[in-house]
């Protein structure tokens, strides 16, 4: 459910989860929008990359990418990101790493057909590829939605894999709002252990 640009503030999953990357991908880095939906987040990350960085953004719906591709003309960046048509469980075959920064924002395209929805098996799936391209200090930040169906299920599943993640390879948070509905959505974010400055 990919919002538009995030407000600021701990209310915000987005806000939350944009703020742990912009303290990992900078200019000339490299990022990945695993669920590039309206395009916000794919400008979020190509903005903090710069015209020297590199963002890959992927999704399975043409009209995401038409909407992101123009969101990204809109702000001048679109020289700056490469768009797949593809699931974000593949992602390996398009971007070698090392990458900096992997957001996913799960759920369905605001304003798309509500039926099509990430799911459990592919997002696990993705969130290991995206492990996999990390650098050591790098962080990938996921906004895990439960209103819709499937969305417990895939916050279930992805919670599992990432408590099971090695505690010396990896740091992983999860984010829940208190004093919010129990679909409030969370955030899990996950970085690969080994950075020095």
């Amino acid at each position: 459910m990919a919002s538009e640009m995030a407000p600021k503030g701990l209310g915000s999953a987005v806000y939350l989860a944009h703020m742990f990357l912009s303290q990992v991908l900078g200019s000339g880095g490299t990022g990945i929008d695993a669920t590039a939906g309206n395009g916000y987040d794919t400008v979020f990350l190509a903005s903090l990359a710069g015209p020297r960085g590199r963002v890959f953004a992927f999704d399975i719906q043409p009209i995401a990418l038409q909407k992101t591709r123009l969101l990204l003309e809109q702000h001048g960046y679109a020289e700056r990101v490469q768009l797949f048509q593809a699931g974000h469980e593949e992602m390996e075959k398009f971007v070698s790493g090392p990458v900096d920064a992997v957001i996913f924002n799960l759920g369905y395209l605001p304003g798309g057909d509500h039926g099509v929805t990430s799911s459990a098996g592919t997002t696990v799936k993705a969130v290991q590829a995206a492990l996999n391209l990390l650098r050591p200090g790098g962080r990938v930040s996921i906004v895990v939605y439960t209103g819709h169906p499937g969305g417990e299920d895939e916050y279930q599943k992805l919670e599992g894999m990432a408590s099971a993640l090695d505690g010396k390879r990896f740091h992983v948070l999860k984010i829940n709002f208190l004093n919010r509905s129990q679909r409030a959505p969370s955030v899990i974010v996950i970085e690969k252990a080994g950075y020095t400055p």
